[in-house]
C-alpha cells in the first residue's frame, strides 16, 4: 500500500514529470532511424551477408540497381549515364558506353552483351552505389536518379523497393495511429460506463506509447514493421489495464467516502492484477527474441517494453489523471451497455457436449489450413507494395522488356585463371533460367580487343582480391525455381572457388526462407512452453495449462488457416509473429474465466454452477478486451496499402474475435468435461472439489460480481 499511497499523494508531480518526459520522448522518436530493408536482419555469419560486406569494402559497391530507359536515343542515354554517375553515392553507371566510347559502333561489341542491354525501344543500365542497400543516402540517390531521368526511367532493385516502402510508410503511419485511436475510442464508448473515460485512458496510454517509442532511440534503429505496429499494439493490449483500474476505483468509491483513499486501494489491487495479466503478454513478445532472423527481436523487445510501460502508466499516470478529473468523470458516467449474462452462461454450460463436439470437429480443418498457410507464404517484399508503385512498375518493365526477374552477383578469387573463369561462366549460363553472366571474360576474347578495354571497366569488375560476375535470371526472387537455381550456381561456384560467394537479393531471400522456417518452429515452441509454465504457476495446476493453451491454439489455427481457404497468401513474417502475439495477448481471457471457475469450485459449488458463474462474470471483460484489440487493429488493416502491415493487423483483429468466441463457448465446455481431472490435478481443489454445494442453484450474477472479476 505504500506505493499506492505515494502515487495518490504525489499525483500532481507524477503528471508534471510525465508531461516533461514527453519532450525527450518526441525527440528520441524523431531521432530513431527506421530500417526498411528486411535483409538487414539476416544473421551476420551467412555467406550472403559476408559477401555483401566484401563487395562494399573491397569494390566500394553496396546497393545495385538495374535501370530501364525507354524511347531515348543513344547519345541522350550516354548523357544520362554521365549525369547519373555524378549523383552523390553512385559509384558506377554501367552501360555500353562504359565498355567503349559511343563513337565505336555497337556492332563491334559482343552480340550477346549488346542484345542483353538493348531492345527495340528500351535500353538497360546497371548502377552501383557506394553505400548500403537501405542507407538513407542510397534512397536519396534513387530519388535523384528518378528526378534526373523523368518518366522515361524505371529503377528496379532492393534500394528502389525500400525507397518506395519508406515513402509509403511515412505517408500512412499518422493515419494508422489516428484510425487506431478513433476505432478504440468508439469501442470504449460503446462498452464502458462513461463518456469521458475513453479520452482519459487515451491520454494515459498515449504518454506511455510516446515513452516507448522515444526510448527506442537507444537501440539506434528499429524496423518499419515495428514502428508501424508498436503504437497500435500497445494501445490495444494495454487498454485492459486501464479498464481494470477504472472498475476497481469505482468499486472502492462505494466503500470509501474519500476518493483518494479509494484510489489507493484500487491501485494496490490493480497492480497485482495487471502484473499477472501482463506476464503472459510479455512472454509472447519475448518469444520473438529467439528468432535468428533478428526482426523478431526488434519487434519483441519494443513490444515487451511497451507492455511494461503500459503497466507503469496504469498505476501512476492514469490514477493521477482520474483523481484530477474525478468530478467530470463521475458526472458523465452511465450504465454499461453489456447486459447481465447469467441466463446466457447457464445455457452455454448446459449444452456443453455440443461445444466439445464443435471443438473436436474444428481441429482437423483448422490445423490443415494452418499448415497450408505456412507453406503458402510469400517472401518477395515487392508483393507487399501496390501495383502502381514505381518499383513494381520497374520490375514489370524489366521482366517484360528484358526477361530479367532477378540479378545475382558472384564474388570469385581474383587469382582464378581466366580460362577457369570462362569455364565457370559457361557452366553457369547452362543452368536453367540463367539469361547470361556478365564478367570481365564476357568482354575480353571476343571482337573487342583487350587494349581498348577502359581501366574503368576493369575496376568495375575486378579488384586485387575479387572478381565480380553479374548473373541475370529469368526467375522471380523467392520462387522455388530461383532457389533451385541458386543451389546450382553455388555448386558450380564452389567447384571452381571454395572461397567464392553468391550474393544478391535472391540468394539472401533463400537464406531468409531457410532461417525463418526454423525460427517459426523455435518461436512457437518457446512461446507455448513459457506461457504453459506461467499458467501452471498462476493456476497451480498440471491440467489447466493444457486446456487453456489448447483453446487459444485452436483459435490461432482457425485464424491462420482461413487465408488458405480464402485463397490468400501472407507475408512470411505474419504467421511467426501472429501465433505468438495472439497466444500472449488473448490467453488472458482464458485465465480470467478459469481463475473465477476455480474460486467458485473451491467454495464447494457444483461444476455447472461454477462454470456458469465464472462465464457470466467474465464475459463483459472478455468482450471489452477482445473488441478493444479488434477495434485498434481493424481500421489499419482496411486502410493500409502495405500488405505486410495490412495482413498482420487483419490477423490480429480477426484473432481477437476468434479467441474471444473460443473462450466464451469452448473453454466452459472443456472445463465441464474435465472437471474431475482439474480438481484432482490442481492445488487447493482436490478436497474442496468434492464438497457438496451449499446451494446447487445458479447464483444470480450481479454487476458487483462482474466488477470484482474485472479487477
Amino acid at each position: 500500500m505504500h506505493f499506492s499511497k505515494a502515487v495518490v499523494k504525489h499525483r500532481a508531480a507524477i503528471l508534471i514529470i510525465a508531461i516533461i518526459l514527453m519532450i525527450p520522448s518526441i525527440l528520441g522518436m524523431a531521432g530513431t532511424r527506421i530500417n526498411y530493408d528486411m535483409l538487414d536482419y539476416l544473421p551476420e555469419d551467412m555467406d550472403t551477408v559476408v559477401g555483401q560486406g566484401e563487395l562494399l569494402e573491397d569494390f566500394g559497391k553496396g546497393a545495385f540497381s538495374l535501370i530501364i530507359i525507354e524511347d531515348m536515343n543513344d547519345k541522350d542515354v550516354a548523357e544520362l549515364c554521365s549525369k547519373i554517375e555524378k549523383v552523390d553515392h553512385v559509384e558506377t553507371a554501367l552501360w555500353y558506353s562504359t565498355l567503349a566510347d559511343v563513337s565505336i559502333p555497337k556492332e563491334l561489341l559482343p552480340d550477346k552483351i549488346y542484345d542483353e542491354f538493348n531492345t527495340d525501344n528500351s535500353t538497360m543500365m546497371a548502377v552501383f552505389f557506394d553505400s548500403a542497400t537501405s542507407a538513407d543516402v542510397t534512397m536519396d540517390a534513387i530519388r535523384e536518379i528518378r528526378s534526373i531521368a523523368g518518366k522515361q526511367c524505371f529503377v528496379s532493385g532492393m534500394s528502389a523497393l525500400v525507397t518506395d516502402l519508406k515513402d509509403l510508410c511515412e505517408a500512412e503511419e499518422p493515419v494508422y495511429v489516428a484510425l487506431a485511436v478513433i476505432f478504440a475510442t468508439a469501442a470504449m464508448l460503446v462498452f464502458l460506463d462513461g463518456w469521458l473515460v475513453p479520452f482519459v485512458f487515451l491520454a494515459s496510454i498515449g504518454m506511455m506509447i510516446l515513452l516507448n517509442l522515444g526510448t527506442n532511440y537507444f537501440f539506434g534503429e528499429i524496423s518499419y514493421i515495428t514502428k508501424a505496429l508498436s503504437a497500435v499494439l500497445q494501445l490495444a493490449v494495454t487498454m485492459d489495464y486501464s479498464i481494470f483500474l477504472w472498475h476497481s476505483y469505482n468499486e472502492q468509491r462505494e466503500k470509501y467516502d474519500d476518493n483518494k483513499e479509494a484510489m489507493a486501494v484500487a491501485i494496490h489491487k490493480t497492480l497485482a492484477s495487471v502484473v499477472g495479466s501482463s506476464i503472459t503478454t510479455v512472454a509472447g513478445f519475448a518469444a520473438l527474441c529467439f528468432m535468428t532472423f533478428t526482426l523478431g527481436r526488434d519487434l519483441g523487445v519494443v513490444m515487451a517494453k511497451g507492455v511494461v510501460f503500459g503497466v507503469i502508466g496504469c498505476v501512476t499516470v492514469l490514477p493521477a489523471l482520474i483523481l484530477v478529473l474525478d468530478k467530470p468523470l463521475q458526472k458523465t458516467k452511465r450504465r454499461s451497455l453489456i447486459p447481465n449474462m447469467g441466463k446466457f452462461s447457464s445455457k452455454v454450460s448446459k449444452i456443453f457436449p455440443v461445444f466439445v463436439l464443435i471443438f473436436a470437429l474444428l481441429i482437423p480443418p483448422a490445423y490443415y489450413g494452418y499448415a497450408k498457410t505456412n507453406d503458402e507464404v510469400y517472401y518477395d517484399m515487392g508483393q507487399c507494395l501496390p501495383e502502381d508503385m514505381e518499383y513494381v512498375i520497374a520490375n514489370s518493365k524489366l521482366s517484360d522488356d528484358f526477361n530479367i526477374a532477378s540479378t545475382h552477383m558472384a564474388l570469385i578469387n581474383a587469382d582464378i585463371p581466366s580460362k577457369s573463369v570462362r569455364g565457370m561462366i559457361s557452366e553457369m549460363e547452362n543452368v536453367d533460367g540463367v539469361k547470361y553472366v556478365l564478367g570481365l571474360e564476357s568482354v575480353i576474347g571476343s571482337r573487342v580487343p583487350e587494349e581498348i578495354l577502359p581501366d574503368s571497366v576493369k575496376e568495375i569488375l575486378k579488384s586485387d582480391k575479387w572478381e565480380l560476375l553479374l548473373i541475370n535470371s529469368e526467375y522471380k526472387v523467392a520462387s522455388d525455381l530461383v532457389n533451385d537455381q541458386v543451389d546450382s550456381l553455388n555448386s558450380i561456384l564452389k567447384k571452381y572457388d571454395e572461397t567464392g560467394m553468391l550474393i544478391g537479393e535472391a540468394p539472401c531471400m533463400k537464406d531468409m526462407i531457410e532461417t525463418t522456417n526454423h525460427d517459426f518452429q523455435v518461436v512457437n515452441a518457446v512461446s507455448i512452453v513459457a506461457i504453459f509454465i506461467i499458467i501452471a504457476l498462476v493456476e497451480k495446476s498440471a491440467s489447466l495449462p493444457f486446456i487453456l493453451i489448447s483453446v487459444i491454439e485452436l483459435a490461432i489455427f482457425i485464424n491462420l488457416g482461413l487465408p488458405h481457404y480464402f485463397g490468400e497468401s501472407l507475408p512470411f513474417i505474419a504467421p511467426i509473429c501472429i501465433s505468438t502475439i495472439q497466444l500472449g495477448a488473448t490467453v488472458d481471457y482464458a485465465i480470467l474465466l478459469t481463475t473465477r471457475y476455480k474460486s467458485e469450485r473451491a467454495l464447494g459449488r457444483a461444476k455447472h454452477s461454477s462454470v456458469s458463474t465464472a462465464l457470466a462474470a467474465s464475459i463483459p471483460s472478455i468482450i471489452v478486451s477482445g473488441m478493444g484489440l479488434f477495434a485498434a487493429t481493424f481500421g489499419v488493416a482496411v486502410y493500409s496499402d502495405i500488405d505486410i502491415i495490412s495482413s498482420m493487423c487483419m490477423l490480429m483483429a480477426r484473432g481477437a474475435v476468434i479467441s474471444m468466441l473460443c473462450v466464451i463457448f469452448i473453454l466452459p465446455a472443456l472445463l465441464m468435461l474435465c472437471d474431475k481431472l482439474i480438481c484432482a490435478t490442481t492445488l487447493g481443489m482436490k478436497s474442496k472439489g468434492k464438497t457438496p454445494p451449499k446451494n446447487p442453484g445458479i447464483p444470480e450474477i450481479t454487476q458487483d460480481v462482474k466488477v470484482e472479476v474485472q479487477v
